[in-house]
């Protein structure tokens, strides 16, 4: 069939009840084929169509964010935990690091920030450096930066898994080496408190970004049963599926960071956690429980449409 060409509803239904079959056999006989989401994003458009209207045309919007890209972090949640593995993993490396050598902070995070630092601790205010510019002005640097960050880790992929890798672990090193170096000044709680107003979206903001640049390299790696520049095309539409929907949180992290940050020490505690725990409680919910509930959803339309 032609790029434009029309199924007559009957050919569509056939379709449909064909690609399912197709994807519980793959499932079945080839658990770990690229082929089963190649498979799936082909089932899960034709159920779509099936279902579509003009109403619904009118809202691609809405449902990129309801169902087409939770439908992507469902099928892609073994990466995300493969993804903050390794970040873990790299965060406490950088913390013991920094307990060992007094030196090795300076090396990761510059004599700058580390000075600077220094010089805000003697002052009562260790996380003044977040107050040091113009809130909007931060507010743009601090977004487009982290933004292309993320991009950039994502992109790695191009350079298989390892790069990807190597970009998580050195962030993770950084945090990690950051988070020990205000234990050492017995401050650990204060920074904590200060740096995850913001960092409560932007450190798993990254992590899910390291799992978009996972999923891109392995398509081009272990392109299964799939010619591989098929394999690709599929990893990157997946990839940047994810990867449009960080944006919007970079975007509140850095609001967060350059707006609210800055006043962490006049906030009331329970205003601080609240923060926290609601930035950590969507990231949970949205991008891990809200997936799977679509997901079931859609099975199940699936099921009584056959």
């Amino acid at each position: 069939m032609k790029k434009g060409d029309k199924l007559n509803p009957d050919e569509l239904a056939d379709q449909f009840i064909q690609l399912t079959d197709d994807l519980a056999y793959a499932k079945t006989f080839y658990p770990k084929s690229a082929s089963i989401a190649y498979l799936n994003s082909l089932t899960v458009k034709t159920h779509q169509e099936i279902y579509k209207n003009k109403k619904e045309n009118a809202g691609r919007f809405k449902t990129f964010w309801t169902r087409e890209l939770p439908l992507e972090l469902y099928e892609s949640r073994k990466y995300f935990l493969l993804s903050l593995a390794i970040f873990i993993i790299a965060g406490m490396l950088g913390a013991v690091s920094a307990l060992n050598d007094d030196g090795f902070v300076r090396l990761i995070l510059g004599d700058s920030y580390v000075n600077t630092t220094l010089n805000n601790i003697e002052k009562g205010d260790p996380m003044g450096i977040y107050g040091s510019m113009d809130e909007f002005e931060m507010f743009l640097m601090i977004t487009s930066n982290n933004i292309w960050v993320s991009f950039l880790v994502f992109a790695c992929g191009m350079l298989s898994a390892l790069g990807v890798g190597f970009m998580l672990v050195r962030n993770g090193i950084m945090i990690g080496a950051f988070q020990a170096f205000f234990y050492q000044k017995q401050l650990f709680s204060v920074s904590s408190l200060a740096i995850y107003i913001h960092g409560g979206l932007e450190v798993p903001g990254l992590v899910i970004a390291g799992a978009a640049g996972i999923i891109l390299g392995n398509s081009f790696l272990f392109p299964g049963t799939l010619p591989r520049l098929t394999a690709l095309g599929i990893g990157v539409r997946r990839g940047v599926k994810i990867m449009v929907g960080l944006v919007p949180i970079f975007m509140m992290a850095g609001f967060l960071e350059s707006f609210v940050t800055r006043h962490y020490d006049a906030m009331p505690l329970i205003l601080n956690l609240l923060i926290i725990l609601g930035s950590l409680t969507f990231i949970i919910w949205y991008f891990f429980s809200y997936p799977s509930q679509v997901h079931k959803k859609v099975m199940s339309e699936m099921d009584h449409q056959k």
